[in-house]
């Protein structure tokens, strides 16, 4: 039959567009109910996320993952498998161009997050190295889940369901590293296993903390929060079996790992695991960057820029540096980049006197300037902050202190109990790193983790959580270890670096912004050190760097203490700067890529502002566009980019 034009009346053509549109909306309820498929689906085989978000305000199915583990079994990774692999078929399935732009993010997200957690078990075999995970995934799903729990006043906490849920996620855990040992001596037959550092960190000394939490630290705290119930005896007598179980499991499972790594149970480790194993190399590094992170750029090209990144911010610290001594009357030399280099560490060395003398006095004095910083922000109206903000710092467990100096854990955005954690480690009087904690440092690292940093980030966030789609809040792999994608790390941690500087921008009666000079050039060597993070983790993991290269390039770059690991042991300033430096170099060996998205996010979100300025012209605002940056969720901003840009004025 030849074709001819379809020709119809009135009905017949209003019946069909009907039918067209009927098709369209089935076709937007698909990815609607695909989307919240995989949202749940994920949840319930990711439990220690699931309570890390608060999976069960979303819905009661959820409520079961508060008694769960991740089953990293033969089984319960090839039905793991099974589930992304149908979600990924049913997404081919659909057509991206008939999406919404929000939705199209949404689509194009839970591709790079499927394709990650495919790539990671199948391609790389993640589950046979994954060491730290294993080790701090329980730690953490205990204390998030105590974070959440119902407050019933007078320091008391949870309900008699909510304690018991707690009960048996611990009476899973020796079961758990049983699977995770199993999984470790698969990759040790396969030539498939984790670096020496990590055996001797996040191993052995992360599950002997963890054998003494358990032992102790838990029952103590439950007795705590179990002062006044009713069901306080039945509920501390089965955390007591429980968790004196897990104590041991993990008491056996450091002696498992020093029995299979190092000689006789004792350093040094045995031959075949000497060798570094951390680097991923340049294609896996490069595909992380695009898929995870979407970064345009490769790991060759950002090893450079981010030299010359280096360069520039210490030209500014150098600038900073000679105002500060000028005003003190101290005649330095600033005559060539050698001798600017060791003036400004002159300064910092000077400004380092004035420290906190015990720990005590630092977490009032940090505190203190945290208060400073909310206040100078409602003062100038920078963000509509609640009535009842506060923030408070807390000492990191220890558990998590061997990675970081200071962190922060925010509240679960899908319940309305729980309150975000700024974790500060405490140095145990070490003057050293009193020193690096010293009065005029604090109000940067404040502003990072803290206010307008992480913790203003977040609590942004939940008060939004309704208008973000659930999907943008996951984190594939894990909350924060190597088994991590960091998807959420560009935008979350890009904001936060972007709060230390925005805290220097001008202000109305304060040209200079909120920090003195003494502040900002700390502020500026917070910057430094995520610029130098660049050439670091690319260096790395793609083999321009060794190890202990990177230790050097970090101290001589960053603290402008070249050669701080061979000074005398009574050098607490370079003592200090060489510990900082190892474990930092550690963190972003076991990290690849996460340490880029800092200065990678910050000059995503700097590019979208002057963007949106101009797109803006005399309507533009700093405030609402914070705003809009921050509804888009915890996705890296390359998704949603031109979709600020085309929003409208609300």
């Amino acid at each position: 039959m030849p074709w001819r034009p379809f020709v119809a009346g009135s009905a017949a053509l209003a019946s069909l567009l009907s039918l067209a549109s009927c098709r369209e909306i089935k076709k937007l309820d698909d990815f609607a109910a695909l989307r919240q498929e995989y949202f749940i689906g994920f949840l319930k085989l990711n439990p220690v996320t699931s309570t890390y978000l608060g999976g069960d305000g979303v819905s009661p199915e959820l409520a079961v993952t508060l008694r769960r583990l991740k089953d990293y079994s033969t089984i319960g990774r090839r039905d793991e498998t099974e589930f992304y692999r149908a979600v990924q078929a049913k997404l081919a399935a659909l057509d991206p161009a008939k999406l919404s732009p929000a939705d199209g993010v949404d689509y194009r997200v839970m591709q790079a997050q499927i394709r990650f957690l495919l790539h990671q078990s199948l391609d790389r075999k993640y589950y046979q190295r994954s060491l730290d995970t294993y080790v701090v995934e329980p730690f953490r799903a205990v204390d998030w889940q105590i974070q959440q729990m119902t407050d019933l006043g007078g320091g008391n906490y949870g309900t008699e369901e909510e304690w018991m849920a707690l009960v048996e996620r611990v009476g899973r855990i020796p079961s758990y590293l049983e699977t995770s040992l199993k999984n470790i001596r698969e990759g040790i037959s396969m030539g498939n296993f984790p670096d020496h550092r990590m055996v001797e960190t996040d191993g052995i000394r992360g599950a002997e903390s963890n054998a003494a939490y358990f032992r102790e630290k838990l029952r103590d705290q439950v007795r705590i929060y179990l002062s006044k119930q009713t069901y306080r005896d039945r509920i501390s007598g089965a955390i007591s079996t429980v968790s004196l179980a897990a104590g041991v499991a993990y008491g056996d499972f450091a002696r498992s790992l020093r029995e299979i790594f190092l000689e006789a149970g004792k350093a040094p480790f045995r031959k075949p695991y000497r060798a570094d194993r951390y680097a991923v190399g340049e294609a896996e590094y490069d595909w992380a960057l695009a898929n995870n992170l979407r970064f345009d750029r490769h790991a060759s090209e950002l090893y450079d820029y981010g030299e010359k990144q280096v360069a520039e911010t210490q030209t500014l610290m150098a600038a900073t540096a000679r105002t500060i001594a000028e005003r003190r009357g101290l005649k330095l030399s600033w005559t060539d980049a050698a001798s600017s280099r060791a003036s400004v560490r002159r300064i910092l060395d000077l400004l380092s006197q004035d420290y906190p003398k015990s720990d005590g006095e630092m977490f009032t004095a940090f505190r203190e300037k945290a208060f400073k910083l909310v206040a100078y922000a409602r003062e100038k109206g920078m963000f509509d902050l609640p009535a009842d903000y506060r923030l408070d710092i807390m000492e990191t467990p220890a558990v998590l202190r061997e990675s970081v100096e200071a962190s922060y854990y925010p509240a679960p955005p899908f319940k309305k109990t729980g309150i975000g954690r700024f974790y500060l480690t405490p140095t145990e009087g070490d003057v050293g790193r009193l020193k690096e904690n010293n009065f005029h440092a604090m109000a940067d690292l404040c502003a990072h983790e803290g206010f307008p940093g992480h913790d203003w980030y977040y609590q942004f966030l939940r008060t939004r959580h309704t208008a973000v789609s659930p999907i943008r809040w996951l984190t594939p792999g894990a909350v924060e270890d190597s088994s991590s994608m960091w998807e959420d790390s560009p935008a979350a941690e890009g904001w936060a670096l972007y709060a230390e500087a925005l805290m220097a921008e001008p202000q109305p009666g304060s040209p200079d912004g909120f920090y003195t000079p003494e502040e900002h050039l700390y502020q500026l060597q917070g910057q430094l050190l995520r610029d130098a993070r660049i050439p670091l983790d690319t260096g790395l993991h793609t083999g321009r760097l060794s190890f202990d290269q990177a230790v050097d390039y970090y101290t001589e770059n960053v603290d402008f203490l070249p050669g701080a690991c061979r000074a005398p042991a009574a050098d607490d300033i370079r003592r200090a700067s060489c510990d900082t430096a190892r474990r930092a170099i550690y963190r972003y060996s076991k990290w690849p890529t996460q340490a880029v998205t800092y200065h990678l996010g910050k000059a995503a979100i700097l590019e979208l502002r002057e963007a949106y300025h101009k797109s803006r012209g005399d309507k533009f605002s700093g405030k609402q566009f914070h705003e809009r940056f921050l509804s888009q969720g915890t996705i890296p901003p390359g998704y949603f980019h031109d979709l600020i840009l085309l929003e409208r004025d609300r």
